[in-house]
């Protein structure tokens, strides 16, 4: 009989045999079963869940039944290659071989969603080994490239090589014993089942799953692991005990995390009811004007199911929840009811704009669908009129739109690379919200620099985007004496220093003031450099950033002299400035150039081959080209101070 014929013949079923003798095959091969099923399954398992998996199977091959049941069962062929024994042995090995082999195809059948598991896709349940990877010893060359030859095949094409080489079954039983396992073209299987020539190498220690190799796991990650285990279970614990405690729950919240406490106070914080709402005209009255007199604008304030949903996801963000938070900004819950500043559609998104006295939480969702959301904390305590100005509702596609003040009348539009051009206008639209601007990019050639002039109260500021939820407000001037930018001179030292502005995004800014602290004639008559100091102040009130700038004439940008984080120069609690550069004069000859604030008495520079003083707040020495120097400054009261750093 040929081979296709035997392929197309149904098979004759194996009938279970009595238990015990079932068992007596298991315990007599059980290393040839643990072995025939450790090189059927699919490598990709790895080689400890090989093991383990093979030794599962083999264990699990005993057949369900009672004593005697099956014992009249006729012997069927297929029994172990050279095995002397009664008719029931070899119908009891060829039982569980069978269900050995079923179990090891079904291993590597991919998990998908639409059929249950079956057993063998799932990691075994016994016997298991904690703490510990086996292996079988590893062989030689010729064992490894019969690995990865198996590994190329597929569960039949395994199973067929193994029936031939290691059970040493001629082709027809082979074909026979595929089709019971429920092989669909055994004859397929037995064509790639390889070269007989290296049947012999079946039998070596890299493919016996009884004698193995033990080496500890990932010490570290154990333990990582059991603390976590413990901490979740603690967590596990008493979010169970709280979801047993009376009362109902508060209906779907979206992106929200499950709730982790029931507290009466949180539970007003969460209540879309009690959120305040300050009346439209409150600004014009109340004594401190900031975000708390803001009045509650949009298109959606009364939203009870959107207003529910933001201050959820603030109480409790979920992992589907994209949230920032300012430097020095708290992202907690809200401490009580917060105020409603803003609910309505921006664009292609709802947005919810919340204040609860120390921040200000933008909270945003997709126009279709809760189950992702955004949100922004940004620190807003002790805004006056000044600083309360904007906020920012949205950023699609490099544009922005802010939400302004409800004092704000006008509106206009300023490129402050380009002080000579007058203020574009703009309308402002519904509920103070703004068109689409052009933001400034955080990083790029910096071609343009867009500010809004907001005119309101009495005066007209420049804000621009810093790449937070607030505006930043841009003045010039002295510390203590900062004033709105307004006159051409401010406009034209702004549009220098404007392309340094990227190194204080998203750090919490507040205001950024640009001070021209000195000017400076320069050596051999090349005309006179301006020194300029910024001070970008956070809300916070820690960590504001400082720099120096040397403005060469003719230059079209300012360049950094100096720079310092956390420092008190350059505003109201240290009002001066010092700081150097090492410049080039257009016949060629280097200059060590220095300026100070005008509290400066006297400068000195001294190391790298220079030694000078001057006395004013300015000093030029001329010095090697890229010459290490110091300086020191004496203040008019006799005080030494240090530069900017």
């Amino acid at each position: 009989m040929t081979a296709p014929d035997t392929a197309t013949r149904p098979p004759s079923p194996v009938p279970p045999p009595d238990v015990e003798l079932a068992e007596a095959a298991i315990v007599e091969h059980y290393p040839r079963l643990v072995r025939l099923a450790y090189l059927v399954l699919p490598p990709a398992l790895g080689r400890n869940r090989r093991v383990l998996t093979a030794h599962s199977l083999a264990q699990r091959a005993l057949p369900r039944g009672r004593r005697g049941a099956g014992a009249e069962a006729a012997a069927v062929q297929g029994g172990v290659p050279g095995q002397r024994g009664s008719a029931g042995a070899d119908s009891g090995y060829a039982y569980v071989r069978l269900r050995v082999l079923r179990g090891a195809l079904e291993a590597g059948i991919p998990l998908t969603f639409k059929a249950l598991p079956r057993r063998a896709q799932l990691p075994p349940l016994l016997p298991q080994v904690w703490g510990l990877r086996l292996f079988p010893r590893s062989g030689g060359a010729e064992e490894l490239a019969l690995d990865q030859w198996l590994a190329t095949l597929d569960g039949p094409g395994r199973a067929a090589c193994v029936l031939r080489a290691l059970e040493r079954l001629p082709e027809p039983e082979v074909l026979r014993v595929l089709a019971e396992a429920g092989v669909a073209n055994p004859a397929a299987a037995v064509a790639e089942s390889g070269d007989p020539a290296n049947d012999a190498l079946f039998a070596s220690p890299e493919f016996d799953p009884c004698v193995l190799q033990a080496r500890p796991t990932d010490l570290l990650r154990r333990r990582r692991f059991a603390r976590a285990a413990l901490a979740g279970a603690a967590a596990l614990a008493v979010c169970g005990a709280l979801l047993a405690l009376p009362g109902g729950g508060w209906g779907a919240d979206g992106a929200a995390a499950p709730p982790y406490a029931l507290n009466a106070a949180a539970e007003q914080a969460l209540d879309p009811g009690k959120v305040v709402r300050v009346a439209p005209t409150a600004w014009r009255t109340s004594s401190r004007t900031g975000f708390s007199t803001w009045p509650a604008r949009g298109d959606r304030t009364d939203d009870a199911e959107l207003l529910r949903r933001a201050l959820a996801v603030w109480a409790r963000p979920g992992r589907t929840v994209v949230a920032s938070a300012t430097p020095g900004t708290p992202p907690g819950p809200p401490m009580g009811p917060p105020q409603l500043l803003f609910a309505g559609t921006v664009d292609q998104a709802v947005v919810v704009l919340l204040y609860d006295g120390l921040r200000v939480v933008r909270y945003a969702e997709p126009r279709t669908g809760t189950s992702v959301a955004a949100l922004d904390f940004a620190r807003t305590d002790a805004a006056s009129a000044e600083s309360a100005t904007a906020l920012v509702l949205s950023r699609v596609d490099g544009n922005v739109r802010y939400l302004t003040a409800p004092w704000v009348t006008g509106l206009g539009l300023r490129d402050l690379l380009k002080p000579a051009e007058a203020t574009a206008a703009l309308k402002l639209g519904r509920d103070g919200v703004t068109p689409p601007v052009a933001s400034p990019a955080p990083a790029g050639n910096c071609t343009g620099w867009n500010a809004l002039a907001l005119t309101g109260g009495g005066a007209t500021r420049l804000v621009t985007d810093l790449g937070e939820v607030t505006a930043a407000r841009l003045t010039s001037g002295a510390p203590g004496a900062e004033r709105d930018v307004t006159e051409g001179a401010e406009l034209g030292d702004w549009s220098r220093i404007a392309c340094l502005l990227p190194s204080v995004r998203s750090h919490g800014v507040r205001s950024v003031n640009a001070w021209t602290y000195a000017k400076q004639p320069l050596p051999e008559g090349d005309g006179t450099a301006t020194w300029l100091c910024t001070r970008a102040e956070t809300w916070a009130g820690t960590e504001d950033r400082v720099q120096a700038q040397f403005l060469a004439p003719g230059a079209p940008l300012a360049a950094q002299a100096a720079k310092a984080e956390g420092s008190p120069a350059c505003g109201a609690r240290e009002p001066r400035v010092l700081a150097g550069v090492l410049w080039k004069s257009k016949a060629g000859q280097w200059y060590v150039l220095a300026a100070g604030s005008a509290q400066f008495a006297s400068l000195s520079v001294s190391g790298g081959g220079v030694n000078g003083s001057a006395n004013g707040n300015r000093l030029a020495v001329k010095a090697p080209e890229g010459a290490q120097v110091e300086l020191a400054g004496k203040l008019t009261d006799g005080t030494k101070a240090g530069v900017l750093r």
